[in-house]
């Protein structure tokens, strides 16, 4: 059952995924976000691309222009959290530094390495942005000739090369359960019927006295 809890106000909280392009982000968002609204909280979901379009237009993929479009969607972050939201970042941001300013601003921070294998990375890519890096055709791009830092120490470690999309949202429920920033999901007593069934059934196959 949801919980209706639009009125926690300073109870929010920022998931923050971070990995390679074609990682699965943005999938892995979009499920954790719907998982998120049927217990009832208030989602938004900050997608780097879609900033870049908008609170970051004009910015290019120096250092300098990465670090200031992660520490845009760090603001914006930090003002939804505030106010109770269950925010989703979902942005390559490759420098640990950069992440962890975030981290310090935002407080109320779970960090998720969503971890892909380079080889994966390349395949899943149908717009073909590796090969064309790869063959020198675009600079600065990340995993090729830009790098990743990887998370040292991640709050989650998705592995979507070997994970099903439920098994990573369900590792990052747990660890937002864990932290304190949700509630453990109630689970449906056993009706009295099916109980007396089951204790029935156990006393038959002589598991029971």
């Amino acid at each position: 059952m949801a919980r209706d809890v639009s009125s926690q106000a300073g109870h929010g909280v920022t998931v923050w995924l971070t990995g390679l392009p074609s990682a699965g982000k943005t999938t892995l968002a979009g499920r954790l976000s719907a998982e998120l609204e049927a217990r009832g909280y208030p989602v938004e979901v900050l997608d780097g691309d879609e900033i870049r379009l908008r609170l970051s237009k004009g910015l290019g993929f120096s250092k300098t222009d990465r670090d200031e479009h992660i520490r845009r969607i760090t603001y914006v972050a930090r003002l939804l959290t505030r106010v109770g939201a269950a925010v989703i970042v979902c942005a390559i941001s490759p420098y640990r530094s950069v992440r962890e300013e975030a981290r310090t601003e935002i407080r109320r921070f779970v960090e998720v390495y969503v971890n892909c294998p380079l080889e994966e990375c390349v395949r899943r890519d149908v717009k073909g942005l590796y090969q064309k890096a790869l063959r020198g055709e675009l600079a600065n791009f990340t995993g090729v000739s830009d790098p990743y830092e990887p998370p040292l120490n991640p709050d989650v470690v998705a592995h979507t090369d070997r994970e099903t999309l439920e098994e990573s949202t369900g590792k990052i429920l747990k660890t937002l359960e864990r932290l304190g920033y949700l509630p453990a999901e109630e689970i449906d007593p056993v009706p009295q019927e099916e109980e007396a069934r089951i204790l029935d059934k156990l006393k038959t196959l002589g598991y029971l006295e």
